[in-house]
């Protein structure tokens, strides 16, 4: 008996060969053990999609480094929400320089003093509440690019799958072209067919040829673009099978759904920082102010004996903004602004989602659509016209460029039918990262 991989065991002959492996068990399980440890063995292993997956998420570079700036601004939050650093003053006042000492003049003082600066109205919880937004937003924007990476990553996967696919489709039927060339070339040589005939088998023979090298072309290029997202996995062959992807929500569901899409919730935290940007504008134009409290150190005896006093000083020191209104106003309407800016964006994300969704949800249902038919009749009647045609030829009623053309239409057939469940899988992987399907 013979398999796709060649001749079928003796089941018989196997079992009997087994019970003689009693006493080597411990070897071949020592020679297993090695083989699949070793990298060259690791790279015959088939690679799945939920592997592929796993790997491009584990530690992804933009994920980690959007996460990090998220910690950053958290950490310049709690910087942001403290009093600015006191302010340590010390001096020798009223020292005279034509003549006499420290214990000369009665102001001459030895202070030492703090400042302490408070910035005007709630700006500290104001900036604080902004640096909190911005975190968020570069939080949502690490969620959406770990949906992005396993978009691209599913795609790139597929594309490595279809040119596999498309590459054994086209090896396993080059054989049957050959046979059909050797055949053709044999009754060419007892009289029954003419050249015309050979050399259009050797022609479709050579574009078999020329097909498989451009599908090998195209294989590296996809198994480039897959190793983007897992590195040196990507040269492994892929899993024989496609993911169960044949069912996707309805459309309104999913619209729903795309309001709590990351990117849109990296826009709602933007609004809202920019928004705390508006109130922290309106803040500047409240006094900010400061409070100094020193201590002077005097020596020295009034006239009429007893010692100098010390002195303890206290001052407040008011800003006055009313005196810069130009600048306060505009920083006020920059704010709104970016304000603006911010809101425009948003709509801008939304309307862009969501027409992407539309269109997606569209080609997913056409595709559909296509599938069951070529499931359905397309196959099917593509491989009986190449058969009937064979055979019209073998009895000497049809015409071999009628053969060729068969075989080859049905060759594409199964090709476009591979095609075609790629692209509805490609087309789930899409809708999964705007529905935020779970894994």
């Amino acid at each position: 008996m013979y398999s796709r991989f060649g001749p079928m065991p003796d089941y018989k002959t196997v079992r009997r060969a087994a019970t003689g492996l009693t006493t080597s068990s411990y070897c071949l399980a020592v020679i297993a053990g090695t083989l699949l440890a070793s990298p060259a063995f690791g790279q015959t292993i088939p690679l799945t999609l939920a592997e592929a997956e796993d790997r491009a998420l584990v530690a992804e570079p933009g994920q980690l480094a959007l996460q990090a700036k998220a910690a950053a601004l958290l950490e310049r939050g709690v910087v942001v929400g403290e009093l600015p650093d006191p302010m340590l003053r010390v001096g020798l006042n009223n020292y005279p320089i034509q003549s006499g000492g420290f214990s000369t003049e009665g102001m001459t003082n030895a202070a030492v003093g703090l400042q302490q600066a408070f910035p005007a109205g709630k700006s500290r919880s104001i900036n604080v509440r902004r640096q909190q937004w911005l975190a968020s937003e570069m939080t949502e924007n690490a969620e959406a690019r770990g949906r992005n990476v396993l978009a691209a990553t599913r795609q790139a996967w597929l594309d490595v799958y279809y040119w596999e696919r498309a590459h054994a489709l086209v090896s396993e039927s080059r054989p049957f072209f050959d046979d059909l060339a050797t055949i053709t070339r044999s009754l060419y040589g007892v009289g029954r067919k003419n050249q015309q005939d050979v050399l259009r088998a050797e022609l479709e023979l050579s574009r078999l040829d020329d097909r498989l090298i451009e599908i090998e072309r195209q294989r590296s290029r996809s198994r480039a673009a897959l190793g983007e997202w897992i590195g040196r996995d990507a040269s492994r062959p892929v899993a024989g099978q496609l993911p169960v992807w044949d069912q996707v929500p309805t459309l309104e569901s999913m619209q729903t759904a795309l309001l709590q899409h990351p990117m849109l919730r990296a826009a709602d935290a933007q609004v809202d920082a920019q928004t705390a940007g508006v109130d922290l504008a309106n803040e500047r134009s409240k006094p900010n102010w400061a409070l100094d409290v020193a201590y002077s150190y005097r020596e020295g005896y009034l006239p009429t004996g007893e010692s100098r006093s010390d002195f303890i000083s206290v001052g407040v020191t008011v800003g006055l903004p009313f005196l810069r209104k130009k600048s306060v106003d505009s920083n006020l309407s920059a704010a709104l602004q970016e304000k603006t800016a911010a809101l425009s964006s948003r709509e801008q994300i939304l309307r862009g989602l969501g027409s992407q969704l539309e269109a997606e949800y569209a080609r997913w249902n056409d595709l559909a659509r296509r599938l069951t038919l070529y499931e359905t009749r397309i196959l099917g009647q593509s491989n009986e016209n190449a058969e009937a045609s064979l055979l019209a030829y073998q009895s000497d009623r049809g015409d071999f460029a009628n053969v060729m053309r068969a075989y080859v239409d049905d060759l594409n057939t199964r090709i476009d039918h591979t095609r075609l469940q790629v692209d509805r899988a490609q087309s789930y992987a899409v809708l999964a990262n705007l529905g935020g399907f779970p894994r």
